[in-house]
């Protein structure tokens, strides 16, 4: 059991607001995550005992002592009369419930995000929190922000390509008022040193060419 694994899958469950006896009842019969239920709960006994919290602690006691004291929650309700959510996709089910709690009383709530970026699944991020969000909040109104004022149209082109084979998704075109640009080149390689030596190539023959160093720029994720 490696510590930074029980860590994750404990961080996971404390996303989704599972107790470890929760947990323990779920997982009856199968050795690996009886296990991990009980170093779960080993866990909790210990911050417990050194009177701390861990991060996703900061959401799940908020939420616990909202439903304990009621007139905590309504104390909040009432001194938060908006809110606003940005990057709502990437948000987790306890941050939904906090979100849901506080803004039940007013209905003032106004989120931004796009499904398309969701790339946080694996750190707990549930899409369903931005695709259901009007039936969350029916009385909600979208408003799609397509029009792009970075990228000329071949780049939104090939985004609007790629991105259309999501499969939970709300329709969306992205588009620019200017000029098409110039075409996308794709170079496939094999090794990351190549990918080095083909971007600082590239380099040299646009300086070689009359260009300047800082005419180039490097995009990338990791």
């Amino acid at each position: 059991f490696p510590p930074k694994e029980v860590r994750t899958a404990i961080g996971k469950l404390k996303d989704d607001l599972k107790s470890p006896q929760d947990y323990a009842k779920e997982v009856q019969g199968q050795y690996r995550d009886e296990q991990l239920a009980r170093l779960y709960s080993m866990y909790e006994s210990k911050l417990k005992k050194n009177n701390a919290l861990d991060f996703d602690d900061l959401l799940n006691k908020t939420l616990e002592l909202f439903y304990l004291q009621p007139d905590v929650l309504n104390y909040y309700r009432n001194k938060f009369h908006y809110i606003l959510v940005d990057e709502y996709q990437d948000t987790n089910f306890a941050q939904y419930m906090l979100v849901k709690l506080l803004s039940d009383t007013h209905g003032n709530i106004c989120v931004v995000g796009d499904d398309d970026q969701s790339i946080y699944r694996w750190r707990g991020a549930d899409i369903r929190n931005i695709l259901e969000f009007e039936k969350d909040f029916p009385s909600a109104k979208v408003i799609k922000l397509e029009e792009n004022y970075r990228s000329h149209q071949n780049i939104l082109d090939a985004a609007n390509q790629v991105i259309r084979h999501n499969m939970h998704r709300k329709e969306k075109k992205l588009w620019t008022r200017q000029e098409k640009g110039e075409a996308i080149r794709v170079c496939l390689l094999d090794r990351e040193q190549q990918e080095a030596d083909f971007v600082c190539n590239e380099i040299l023959s646009h300086i070689r060419s009359g260009g300047r160093e800082g005419d180039a720029a490097i995009l990338y994720r990791m």
